[in-house]
């Protein structure tokens, strides 16, 4: 496998089988952002995490893909694209094995972190090898935009999925569930996927260490302050995660073959394009997380009940997600990425005025309007980012939008689950039912799981005294969670409508470009 492969000049079947092989890990590798938030309650029952540990499960895996997207990118160039997802795709599966047979909670945040690092191994390969496999480019693009349709429907079906194997086996089965689709990789991808690499790329550890390390400081620094743990270290490591992230930046400017080009930026698109859909992603992570809990814990649904439940509002927003490049070619996008964030923003006032007591249609129908209103961002950034800047940089502008798609969904759980957390806390501190025990106390102020299984162990009437508080403070946390959305989607939408203004319909640009070339 030495050298570099040259694309095939004919595409045939072998081409879309390997594409196939590419997109079938890159949608499960985006499900598995999701697949925990409806076992969430199951994990939190057998593992018996605290609130902090159960928000590092569910994102200790996103921060880690996204610290390591683009450092994974260059080590493939390195040493072979196909090889290094191959290499990925055998340690996510033992270590999926590993999770699942995992009985302490600090031990599964360690394992998530391990599957975040092998899913970006993999992942920046199937971007790139569609490149070698595809070299018409108008294959290209429906190669593209079905790998990208892969990982909307991924984020979108994960809890369906996750219901699914909830209902039939455990909340194992839904780390075992990788362990077929990685031993697809393994067999398929030297059958059926060229290999590609570049001796000349140049691979920073360093930095790939120090962005990780930013990350975590300040996320960190954030969950203590969601946990009320003394102020003087969580300012510290808020301090500490800034200063290394300043250190990151500061390294790439002076590299001459940076890992991250953040001269990006300067980009007025590229830009306006990142930072909405951080900010999209990271609003809609939070509320979503918290809304299959809700589902579980307050509506009282089955993980499978509750998966389809969510059902209606995945399959809106994968429609969306294909609409979305339609309108792009009529409308300005900037325009059709703030609407659908203002879709998101009524959304996220419709859970404002959810209860305990919430009919089922109503709350469907909350979620059937705030989910799919991320999709225009979703679908349209990448393509707003790639195409904005020179072609020898392409390669690192698609990195950095898989990786803020990923960022924003982890930043979601971990700051807007914090507050959720904060609020829940804040509320049943001053609803707790008189005669309860101590014990009994402390776990449920620590979460709603804690009260639920404590309720269980209580006389009748106080039990379920202690579940109507539980679930009162918990949908208050949601609710304020959603306020926090709200406020961030809005802001969203307002850099799309500006920022994002001197865009010109897609199919403008497209005809443009063909009349220069005619000339």
């Amino acid at each position: 496998m030495s050298g570099t492969s040259a694309p095939e000049t004919r595409t045939g079947a072998k081409q879309w089988w390997g594409l196939a092989v590419l997109v079938i890990p890159s949608t499960l590798l985006f499900m598995m952002l999701t697949i925990l938030f409806l076992a969430a309650p199951n994990l939190a029952t057998d593992l018996n995490p605290s609130s902090a540990q159960l928000l590092w499960i569910l994102d200790i895996y996103g921060f880690v893909m996204a610290g390591f997207l683009v450092a994974m990118g260059v080590l493939g160039d390195r040493v072979g694209k196909r090889r290094l997802m191959v290499i990925g795709a055998i340690l996510f599966a033992v270590v999926s094995i590993a999770a699942a047979l995992t009985t302490e909670p600090s031990l599964m945040i360690v394992w998530r972190a391990v599957l975040g690092l092998a899913g970006a191994t993999m992942l920046p390969a199937t971007l790139g090898l569609i490149f070698v496999l595809f070299s018409d480019a108008k294959q290209r693009g429906v190669a593209i935009g079905i790998w990208a349709g892969g990982i909307s429907a991924g984020v979108a079906l994960g809890p369906l999925l996750s219901g699914l194997l909830l209902e039939a086996y455990g909340w194992e089965a839904t780390f075992l569930v990788a362990v077929p689709i990685m031993a697809i990789v393994v067999i398929g991808a030297p059958l059926l996927v060229p290999e590609h690499r570049d001796p000349t790329a140049r691979f920073d550890l360093f930095s790939a260490l120090l962005l990780v390390a930013s990350l975590l400081a300040i996320i960190y620094g954030i969950k203590r302050f969601a946990t009320q743990q003394p102020a003087g270290l969580s300012i510290a490591l808020l301090v500490v995660g800034a200063l290394i992230g300043l250190w990151f930046v500061i390294r790439q400017l002076r590299a001459k073959q940076p890992l991250l080009d953040v001269r990006l930026f300067r980009n007025k698109t590229v830009s306006g394009a990142l930072a909405v859909f951080l900010l999209s992603a990271a609003a809609l992570g939070g509320v979503y997380q918290l809304f299959a809990q809700y589902l579980q814990q307050v509506q009282g649904l089955s993980p499978l009940q509750a998966g389809f439940a969510i059902l209606p509002a995945a399959a809106v927003l994968i429609v969306a997600s294909t609409l979305s490049p339609v309108f792009a070619r009529k409308f300005r996008p900037g325009n059709v990425i703030a609407i659908g964030l203002l879709t998101q923003v009524v959304g996220y006032v419709l859970f404002t005025q959810l209860d305990a007591g919430t009919g089922l249609a109503l709350v469907i129908a909350s979620f059937v309007i705030t989910y799919p209103g991320v999709a225009p961002a979703m679908a349209l950034t990448t393509d707003l980012v790639v195409s904005s800047v020179p072609p020898e940089k392409a390669g690192g502008a698609s990195g950095l939008a898989t990786t803020v798609n990923d960022l924003g969904l982890s930043l979601g759980v971990a700051l807007i689950g914090s507050v959720g957390v904060v609020a829940y806390r804040n509320q049943i501190a001053g609803t707790l039912p008189d005669g309860l025990p101590a014990d009994a106390a402390a776990a449920a102020s620590n979460s709603i799981d804690g009260a639920l299984v404590s309720a269980r162990e209580l006389p009748g009437a106080l039990g379920e005294q202690l579940v109507t508080a539980a679930q009162e403070a918990f949908t208050g946390g949601l609710n304020t969670a959603a306020i926090v959305s709200a406020v961030v989607a809005g802001i969203a939408a307002i850099i799309a409508a500006t920022r994002l203004r001197h865009v010109r319909p897609t199919g403008e640009a497209q005809q443009a470009a063909a009349d220069a070339a005619s000339r």
